[in-house]
Parts: C-alpha cells; sequence; structure tokens
C-alpha cells in the first residue's frame, strides 16, 4: 500500500477539577495547558481555532498541577511542569512554532503522596529558573531547572497534619537573587518564606486571618517600577480574599506607602506587621494585612492578579458559587471593589445538578495581555470571556469541552454528519464540524466542537447507537434503555452551524415543523420532556405554576427547572454554543423507555435500517444473558429473547445488510444470529411471532480468554448470493484479533449450509480491547480493521479476502505512538464513507476514525494517503 499519514482532527477532554490543574502561558501567549485525567491537554486559544492541539500522554494518574516555567532569553521553547496522584514530576519541552512537544524530564517519585500545587519563577538577574512543589506528604520541595536538568535544591517539611494546597513565589528586589514563598493548604494561616542567593528557604512569618483553608496564593507587584512593594492575595473556603503588603524598609514606611493613617492601626483587627529578611541577610522588609474582599457566597478557589495597560492592577476570584468577580482599587478611596462579575449572576441562577449545574468554578486564568479569561466548571467544560474595549464590557466566547470520566461509547450518525459520545460521567455529547466560513465543509478551517448535550443522566452511561439522522437509543446502569429525538432548536442550529442539512429540513429530509421545540428536564427527574421555547422577553413562571397544581410531591416531580427554560434566541446563534447553553439548551427530547432486563445495559446496537434495536445486560446467570430485541414501530419487544450465552455480552453487531446480528461475550464465545422471516420488509412483526433472528452458529471456544469486541466487514460486491462471503473480527483479552470467514459449504444431505470459520489470527502485545472495519473497501479492494489495545496501542490493519473465504493480513500501519492513548481504547468507530471528506473513497484519502478512551478523551483521526 501507500505510504499513510496519521492527524488528529478532532481531540476532546474534560479537565480536571483542581484550582491548580490548568496554567496559561506568559509567553505562548494563546497556549492554555490543563490537566485531563492523566493527560496534559494544550488548548490553542486563538479565536480562529480555538480547539485542543495536542494531548500529552505520561502521567500514570489524576494531574493536579500545571505550570508554565519563564522562558530564558536564548530559549526558543517553553517548558511546562506538571505533577499529580503518581506523585511524579515531569517536565515537557512544547515548541509551538515547530508544533512539537516532548517530555524533557521525569523526576519518579518526586513526592510520597499526590502532588497539589506548583508555582514557578525566574530571578530578576535571570540566571535562575527556580519552581516548588507541595503535596500531600506534607513537603515542599525547591528544584531548578539549570542546563536543561532539574535538581532538588531544598525539602522543606511542613507541620504534621497541615497539607499544602496553594503556593506563590516572587523576587524580593528588582537587582537581587532573593526570593519569597507563600505556602497555603489545609490551615487558616499562610507561611512566608524567604531566601537570599543561596536559595535555602527559611520560615520568617505566619499570616493569621482565615478561618478556613486556604485554596489559592497570588503575588504580585504594585507598580512596575523599581522597588514597588509586593502584594499577595489569599483566597480560602472561609468565602473572603485577604491582601498582604510586603513593603522594603520599617513598619512605619510600609504604613505611610499603604496610605494608612498610623494612629487607627491599632484599631484595625490582625494589625500586626510582621518582619523578615531575605534569608539572613541584612535586608529588612515587612508584612501587613492590607486588605479584606468580601462578595462571594460560598468557597474561593483561585484568586490571579493581572496588570492593566495604565499600570493598574485587577484580580480574579473564582468561586464554588458559579461567579467570577473581577475586582479593582479605587482611585479615591483606596477600597476594593467588584468591577465585573461573570458567571451565573442571573436570576435563572440555580439549575439542579441534574439539569447540568455548573457546581461553581473550580479555577480562573488571566491570560497574558489581561484581556482574556477562562474558568473551568464541574462539567469539566471551559468558559471564556473577551474584553471589548469600545463597548467596555466582556463578551463570551466559545472555548473546549470533554467528558471528564471514561467514554463508554461512540457512535456516528447514519449519514456521519455528527458524532454521539456517551461516558461514565453520565452525559451523552454531540460533536460536529463547525463549517461556518469554510467551502463545501472541506476547508482546514473548519473545526469541529461540542454542539449539543442530548442528554444529562443520574446514572453512569455505558453505550449509545444511533437509529437515524436524528435520533438514538442509549443504555445506563439502570436496567433499561432511552430512546432520543432531535429537537428543532438543535436541529436548526446544527443545520446553519455545521453540514448536517440546510433550510427548514432535517439531515434525514424531514420537516422540522414535525419535531418538539426543545427538551427539558423536571427537577426531581430523569426523563427529557418535550418543551416549546419561550419568548426572550416573557416572565418565566414559578415550578408550582408550570405543574399545575399546589405545592406537593407529584408537582416536585413534574415540575421544569426555570434556570434550563429555553428562550427563542438561545441557540440562534452563528458560533459553537457557550457552556450554560450546552448544559441546559440543547437536550434532547426522551420518546421511548425499553425495558425487560434485570440489571445495568451492557451493549446495544440498532440495525442499519434502523428497525430493530438488540440489547444485553450484565449477568452472571442463563436467564440474564440473553440478547433481547426490539422493533422501532411500536418499541415492542419480540420475544423469545435470544439464547446463547452464559455470561455477560460484551458487544453486538448488526452485519451491514442486517442479515446477521453478531454477539460476543465473557463467557469466551461469539454467536451469529440470522435473520428469519418473522419480520417483514416493512418492519412489522408477522402474524406467528418471533424476534426476527434464529440461531446460526456458535462457538462456545471463539477465544481462550473473555471477547470483548467484533465488528462485521463491509459487504463485499458479489452478486450471487451463494459465493457472498461475510467477515467478522473478534477481539479479546487473549491478545488475539481473529478474523472469522464465512461462506456456503455442502453439508450432508445436499444441503448448502453458511459456516463461519477461522481465516487469520493477529497477535498483538496486549488485550485487545476495540475493533471496527470502515465502511467499504478501499479503491484497491481491501479491507481496513482498526484495532485498539488495553494499553491504548492503534494499529490499522490492511486485509484482503480472496475467494472460498480465504483471508490475509496485506499490511500493517501502526499509528504512530504520540497519537496512542494512555489507558485502554473503549471504543472505535470509522465515519460513514458517504459524509467523508472529499476523497473517501479513494484509497484510505479522507478516511476518518473516532477514538474512544478510558481516560475520558475522544479523538477523531484522519488516515490519508
Amino acid at each position: 500500500m501507500a505510504e499513510i499519514t496519521v492527524d488528529s482532527r478532532y481531540l476532546s477532554a474534560g479537565a480536571n477539577r483542581y484550582p491548580a490543574a490548568a496554567d496559561w502561558g506568559e509567553d505562548d501567549k494563546d497556549l492554555v495547558a490543563f490537566g485531563a485525567d492523566s493527560n496534559v491537554c494544550l488548548w490553542d486559544t486563538a479565536a480562529a481555532s480555538s480547539k485542543i492541539t495536542r494531548i500529552l500522554s505520561g502521567h500514570t494518574a489524576q494531574v493536579r498541577a500545571v505550570k508554565f516555567l519563564p522562558r530564558l532569553a536564548d530559549e526558543t521553547y517553553t517548558h511546562l511542569v506538571t505533577g499529580g496522584d503518581d506523585q511524579s514530576i515531569r517536565v515537557w519541552a512544547l515548541d509551538q512554532a515547530a508544533g512539537t512537544a516532548s517530555c524533557h524530564q521525569t523526576i519518579q517519585e518526586a513526592h510520597t503522596a499526590p502532588i497539589n500545587c506548583i508555582t514557578s519563577l525566574k530571578s530578576p538577574t535571570g540566571t535562575k529558573r527556580v519552581f516548588v512543589s507541595g503535596a500531600a506528604d506534607a513537603t515542599v520541595k525547591v528544584w531548578a531547572l539549570e542546563a536543561g536538568q532539574v535538581t532538588l535544591l531544598q525539602t522543606i517539611k511542613t507541620t504534621k497534619g497541615y497539607y499544602p494546597l496553594a503556593l506563590a513565589l516572587s523576587s524580593l528586589g528588582d537587582d537581587q537573587d532573593g526570593f519569597v514563598l507563600a505556602v497555603a493548604g489545609t490551615s487558616s494561616a499562610v507561611q512566608i518564606f524567604t531566601t537570599g542567593a543561596g536559595l535555602e528557604f527559611t520560615l520568617q512569618a505566619t499570616l493569621p486571618g482565615h478561618e478556613n483553608w486556604i485554596r489559592s496564593l497570588d503575588f504580585v507587584r504594585e507598580k512596575t517600577e523599581a522597588g514597588s512593594d509586593l502584594l499577595l492575595a489569599s483566597a480560602s473556603q472561609d468565602k473572603y480574599i485577604r491582601l498582604w503588603r510586603i513593603h522594603q524598609g520599617s513598619a512605619l514606611s510600609a504604613l505611610n506607602a499603604a496610605g494608612m493613617d498610623v494612629s487607627l492601626t491599632a484599631l484595625m483587627p490582625g494589625n500586626k506587621i510582621h518582619k523578615i529578611n531575605a534569608g539572613g541577610s541584612s535586608q529588612q522588609y515587612c508584612v501587613m494585612f492590607e486588605a479584606l474582599l468580601l462578595g462571594h457566597e460560598d468557597w474561593i478557589y483561585s484568586a490571579k492578579w493581572a496588570r492593566t495597560a495604565d499600570d493598574g492592577l485587577q484580580l480574579l476570584s473564582a468561586s464554588a458559587d458559579n461567579s467570577l468577580s473581577i475586582w479593582q482599587s479605587d482611585a479615591e478611596s483606596g477600597i476594593w471593589i467588584t468591577v465585573a462579575r461573570l458567571g451565573e449572576v442571573s436570576r435563572e441562577k440555580g439549575a439542579t445538578t441534574a439539569t447540568g449545574s455548573i457546581g461553581g468554578f473550580w479555577t480562573g486564568l488571566w491570560s497574558p495581555s489581561g484581556t482574556s479569561i477562562a474558568t473551568l466548571g464541574r462539567t469539566g467544560s471551559w468558559r471564556r470571556w473577551d474584553y471589548n474595549v469600545d463597548e467596555d464590557e466582556w463578551r463570551q466566547n466559545y472555548a473546549v469541552s470533554g467528558h471528564t470520566r471514561a467514554v463508554t461509547g461512540i457512535s456516528w450518525s447514519r449519514d456521519g454528519a455528527y458524532l454521539l459520545s456517551t461516558s461514565s460521567d453520565q452525559t451523552t455529547r454531540l460533536h460536529a464540524q463547525w463549517t461556518a466560513g469554510s467551502e463545501e465543509g472541506n476547508s482546514s478551517n473548519a473545526t469541529w466542537h461540542e454542539m449539543s448535550r442530548p442528554q444529562i443522566h443520574g446514572y453512569d452511561l455505558n453505550c449509545i447507537d444511533s437509529l437515524g439522522a436524528s435520533s438514538f437509543v442509549s443504555g445506563a446502569d439502570e436496567k433499561l434503555m432511552r430512546v432520543f429525538t432531535e429537537p428543532k432548536a438543535v436541529a436548526k442550529m446544527l443545520n446553519r452551524l455545521t453540514s448536517a442539512g440546510a433550510g427548514d429540513e432535517g439531515s434525514n429530509g424531514v420537516n422540522l415543523d414535525a419535531f418538539p421545540d426543545a427538551a427539558n428536564m423536571p427537577v426531581l427527574g430523569l426523563s427529557n420532556k418535550a418543551i416549546d421555547v419561550i419568548d426572550d422577553d416573557a416572565e418565566i413562571p414559578s415550578a408550582v405554576a408550570m405543574a399545575g397544581q399546589q405545592p406537593g410531591a407529584a408537582s416536585e416531580r413534574e415540575a421544569l427547572d426555570p434556570a434550563s427554560m429555553v428562550r427563542r434566541s438561545a441557540l440562534e446563534i452563528a458560533h459553537p454554543p457557550f457552556e450554560e447553553s450546552l448544559s441546559r439548551h440543547t437536550l434532547w427530547p426522551e420518546v421511548e423507555k425499553l425495558y425487560g432486563h434485570g440489571y445495568e445495559i451492557s451493549c446495544l446496537a440498532a440495525s442499519h435500517d434502523g428497525r430493530l434495536i438488540a440489547s444485553a445486560c450484565k449477568a452472571s446467570s442463563l436467564n440474564h444473558a440473553v440478547i433481547r430485541i426490539f422493533e422501532t414501530r411500536g418499541w415492542t419487544e419480540l420475544k423469545p429473547p435470544l439464547a446463547a450465552h452464559t455470561l455477560t455480552v460484551t458487544r453486538l453487531r448488526f452485519s451491514a445488510d442486517d442479515r446477521f446480528l453478531l454477539s460476543v461475550g465473557r463467557d469466551r464465545q461469539w454467536a451469529v444470529f440470522e435473520r428469519d422471516g418473522s419480520i417483514g420488509e416493512d418492519g412489522e412483526p408477522a402474524a406467528g411471532g418471533g424476534c426476527g433472528y434464529t440461531t446460526l452458529q456458535s462457538n462456545p471456544k471463539g477465544h481462550s480468554r473473555m471477547i470483548l469486541d467484533a465488528a462485521w466487514a463491509p459487504l463485499l460486491s458479489e452478486s450471487d448470493e451463494k459465493k457472498k462471503t461475510s467477515v467478522f473480527a473478534t477481539a479479546g483479552r487473549d491478545k488475539q484479533v481473529k478474523l472469522w470467514s464465512g461462506t456456503t459449504q455442502a453439508a450432508e444431505g445436499g444441503d448448502a449450509k453458511f459456516v463461519f470459520t477461522l481465516a487469520q489470527s493477529v497477535a498483538e502485545e496486549h488485550a485487545v480491547t476495540a475493533l471496527d472495519f470502515a465502511p467499504a473497501p478501499t479503491a484497491g479492494g481491501k479491507l481496513l480493521l482498526a484495532v485498539g489495545t488495553e494499553a491504548g496501542k492503534l494499529v490499522v490493519l490492511s486485509v484482503e479476502v480472496g475467494e472460498g473465504g480465504r483471508v490475509a493480513i496485506a499490511s500493517t500501519i501502526e499509528v504512530r505512538s504520540e497519537l496512542w492513548l494512555p489507558k485502554a481504547v473503549t471504543q472505535l468507530a470509522w465515519r460513514p464513507v458517504d459524509r467523508g471528506t472529499k476523497g473517501a473513497d479513494e484509497g484510505t484519502e479522507g478516511r476518518e476514525l473516532a477514538v474512544a478512551g478510558e481516560d475520558g478523551s475522544l479523538r477523531i483521526y484522519s488516515f490519508s494517503v
């Protein structure tokens, strides 16, 4: 075969909810790095793209701390330091110009417990680059990066039972290498350490005042001129922010610098002035309480400084009360006031967790220019605001989002217009390509985004499949399946922003007038209800009035959350929806529930004609290890269920022509069921009953260990039914990929019988967890089989099928290691060819593969010649 190149088209991952798990680079001004499970994601915030450009894998557990190191004058790349639950520190070298990123150094067991925070600094003279890490082992460690190598300079032990959660580091002066280090965490005090040129930190002062744990610390110079005082902001779970002044000189000069009346200082609470020196030198400093900032109603997770264009200061705070505040000192009175408040500050505040409440902001980041803000909420998605100078206001912009736990299922819409993903984070998400400004959807400036969040659930979601261009079915840990259909508001938005369709018709040609307007979820319920949108100026009724009766259990159960009512203009937008729209306004109404299983749904599959749904549940006995078939006309179960397995069925797949249904399970066997005459061509059950399929063949020893996935090859072009060859592949924990070929064979008595036999085995280094065949052969007639392993490795096999069902591996395409996943590949899905990019039917050019991972990431890789 010709040489194949593999590139990432779309990367999606939700951020870890830790205040220190993200940072905005000072040198690469459009780059945000954040932890996502065990990965580190690089987010390009440039307005033209605003996408995750790279996922760095290496950590073996959740990443809690991310920090950019300042770049030295002679460097062309940036260093990024990360740490997390695996107790290791990794130093990454990022070259944005070349588009490369690699792990420069790994410090294994840097701490003996999870690393909570990292801070960094370059000395004023530019000769030293230092970073400090704090961990749950009650230690703070000081490191130096010199000549490309990291060395440990000092270990500071905190008091027993006190764990650092926040660090801040600054130089003491403009012309010396003295540093001041602030440490805070699971106590109500801030510890101040200083050092001279020898980089040996000593404790100089303990600043009391807070009443709960302290979550964030940040230093800034009050002015840019030499000798200016340092200001320290400390944010706490006591809902307050305290500002501290560090002044070079005497206590009296510090009071004068702060503009305070010396005669009134004795009346001030917490007015003690702490005297410190720079690591034993004769140079004296003093630390004093400056101001108390009140306004938040819940824990404050983050407080960050930024300098304005006129050399003023602004402080950004992020709180669990769902708001961001920007604080600034009043020019006349010197009092710190809130000049802007962003986030959930409207009368519609207070959506329940079930309807997608953001659950507070976990971190707040300034761009280096101070003109953009990014913040992270409970859903793992980012929000972003940009400052508009002309209008003097902050305007929200679209950002990046993703699942926060393992992606358990993915499914392309039947026409390939969008990709559905479902996850253990209890959400279903719709991803599509934003084609605004791109020619026929094929221009390089068309980017992928999360466009809708059809299902927000109360159970972990396990599987999903499309029923057509505008509906899907999903299964969860609740013993039943739910069927959803696309609402009019979402359909129109997708038509306008993506290649899903045009005009007043959906992508499946159905008139949108037949669709419900939108969907909402009752406060105490799990079922999305179809609702009508309301006008922008309409008054939202109370929950009791909406229930139509007096307060009570029934009315509360059926009441809709006012915060998630959909206004008419909510999705009439020219850009991907913001996070609050995704979590509240893009739900899909539920049209049916499918019952019958006794335990959690393990897998499901919809026939290609959309008329049947096959499903299975977790099982340890014959009674529950059955496959149930449901028809989609009247949503009834077709009985009897199919029995073949003794343990949980792990995967169900219909063949391309729906003639066969394949099942594989934990009992190491596979079974093939063939369509019979009990279902008519119109999808209606025949008078005699039956579930539509009967057992054709089963193999109780298909693999030597449990079978985890299976896939059907596309139909081969043979007009004669007797000469047709059907091929499917199975993947097992025995590290084998097995290809099975089905042909018509003569049997005793002269009757021909369709039989599947083992045609080829391929050994892998790790357990194989995911498989999928490309939906059409290449121009050379070969089949492409994508293979994913438990170790995250990706391989594409080129399979050649010859006469008599002979199967051979023509070549192997190994995806380069930087595109592998750090954890198991949970599912693979090739994009349907008829909606692929140009050249999708010419060899492998334009083929796109969706990859779901246990690490919570969702990726789309393109394969081109």
